[in-house]
C-alpha cells in the first residue's frame, strides 16, 4: 500500500505547526523551504488541509498557517483524507458471476484489512507525535547540558 507524497508532506507539515508556538503563524515558504518543497506544491497541500478545517490560513504580510483550535484531536487518518479522499485502496477489477451476489471474495479480505489499517490510523494522533518530538528535544538538550 502507498500514499501519496503529498500525504507524507502532510503529515509532516501538521506535525511541524502543532509544534508550532500557540498564536504564531508559519508562511508557506517556511514550510516549503523545511520540506525542501516548492511553495506552489505545498499550497496546493495546505488548502486541502484548510478546506478540512485542520489548519487555518491567516492573510497577510505577517500572516501564515496554524493549527486549529480542535486539533488535538486530529488523527493521521484525518490528514491521509483531507488529502486522498475518502476511497478505498483495492477495487476488484473482475466480474464474478459465478459467485453468490456476485461479490469478490479478494475484495472482502482486502476491506477488512483496510479497515483494520484506518482504525490504526484513527487511534494515532498528530499531537501525540509532536509531544513525542518535544520530549526527546528536551532529553537531549538536558543530557547536552550536564555534559
Amino acid at each position: 500500500m502507498k500514499y501519496s507524497k503529498a500525504t507524507n508532506y502532510a503529515l509532516h507539515t501538521m506535525v511541524y505547526l502543532t509544534l508550532t508556538p500557540k498564536g504564531k503563524s508559519v508562511g508557506v515558504e517556511q514550510l516549503a523551504k523545511i520540506q525542501n518543497l516548492s511553495p506552489t506544491y505545498l499550497s496546493k497541500i495546505l488548502t486541502k488541509l484548510v478546506k478540512a478545517g485542520l489548519i487555518e490560513s491567516t492573510p497577510g504580510v505577517k500572516g501564515g498557517y496554524s493549527i486549529v483550535s480542535h486539533s488535538r484531536k486530529t488523527s493521521f487518518l484525518d490528514v491521509i483524507h483531507a488529502i486522498e479522499g475518502h476511497t478505498t485502496l483495492f477495487h476488484c477489477s473482475l466480474e464474478h458471476d459465478d459467485l453468490p451476489n456476485e461479490d469478490c471474495l479478494i475484495e472482502k479480505v482486502m476491506f477488512e484489512a483496510e479497515k483494520k489499517m484506518k482504525h490504526e490510523l484513527n487511534t494515532k494522533y498528530i499531537a501525540d507525535i509532536a509531544k513525542e518530538i518535544e520530549s526527546t528535544k528536551n532529553h537531549k538538550k538536558n543530557c547536552n547540558q550536564s555534559e
